[in-house]
């Protein structure tokens, strides 16, 4: 088994084909780690959620990270981290256009709603919505990826 680093060139093109991650975030010293689909675009992983704890953390401490693996034959695998800083997409006149943004790239994928809860069924036009659509600005990729040797 030959386990070796991935390239940020190489971890940015497993970004741009995952769609499951694992979200990791932290407040007042407790880790919660929860299953997310995302969408990476130009060093960011859009995403969307319904009101909970992982918000609340987020809101609290913006520090997070997101493990994406992919499994290859046998026992081979790719694995990437993506650390970051959280950025909600505020449901607010001035951020309509990143909103938009952001559902029209996770609703190109079926069922991109799930885990996040109850599917949003129009983007939203009111001036408030419990649908919470964030993005997370990459500060740095790693990745590592294990082969079998002949």
């Amino acid at each position: 088994m030959l386990i070796r680093s991935l390239s940020t060139l190489e971890c940015t093109r497993l970004l741009t084909s995952a769609r499951l991650g694992h979200l990791a975030c932290a407040k007042d010293g407790i880790p919660y780690v929860v299953p997310i689909y995302f969408a990476y675009e130009h060093n960011y992983l859009h995403a969307f959620s319904m009101p909970g704890k992982k918000i609340e953390f987020m809101r609290a401490n913006p520090k997070v990270s997101v493990a994406f693996e992919e499994r290859g034959s046998g026992r081979e695998w790719k694995s990437v981290v993506a650390d970051g800083a959280y950025e909600e997409l505020q449901d607010r006149i001035g951020h309509k256009q990143q909103r938009d943004h952001a559902w029209s790239l996770l609703s190109k994928h079926l069922d991109w709603w799930e885990p996040g809860a109850l599917k949003p069924t129009t983007p939203p036009l009111s001036d408030h919505s419990d649908h919470v659509f964030f993005r997370i600005l990459i500060d740095q990729l790693s990745g590592r990826e294990a082969r079998e040797t002949i």
